[in-house]
């Protein structure tokens, strides 16, 4: 990553070599107990919406030497944690509370297979019920930081 990726007010300091530091954090929280298909497949799409919601957290797009154009990605790191069942319940809560952008995964997504069952399956279950395995939160890293509180990285 370069620092022109960067927004102004991410960078530590100024200059070529300066090492970048963000502002904010991107972090996704898993339930422990998921397969590993589970989560990856959780991962990507607790993350796929920041972009058009958040377009400064997008770089510029790639190119390889021989001028072949990629898409943009994020231009800072996904953090990603894990926890139990408890973890996630108390992190929702406290991403709620703090009415930071956030996306959820509930294990009823599982048997859905378009997007509009997804949201029909959330929509059936109060808040409180919601049986979730991902949890992604965008924000201040201080913020985010205080939402995962007892997670630990995903290993």
């Amino acid at each position: 990553m370069s620092t022109h990726d960067a927004a102004p007010e991410a960078m530590e300091t100024a200059g070529a070599e300066a090492p970048v530091r963000f502002d904010t954090k991107i972090a996704v929280l898993l339930r422990e107990d998921l397969e590993t298909w589970q989560r990856l497949n959780v991962t990507a799409f607790l993350v796929s919406g920041l972009g058009s919601q958040f377009p400064e957290v997008v770089g510029e797009p790639y190119e390889d030497a021989d001028a072949v154009g990629y898409l943009p990605m994020f231009r800072q790191p996904v953090l990603v944690f894990e926890g139990t069942k408890e973890t996630l319940t108390t992190a929702h809560a406290r991403v709620l509370s703090r009415a930071l952008p956030r996306a959820l995964f509930t294990s009823d997504l599982f048997a859905t297979g378009n997007d509009r069952d997804n949201r029909a399956a959330v929509r059936a279950v109060a808040t409180a019920d919601l049986d979730l395995v991902g949890l992604a939160v965008y924000g201040p890293k201080n913020a985010v930081d205080k939402v995962l509180k007892g997670a630990r990285m995903h290993r």
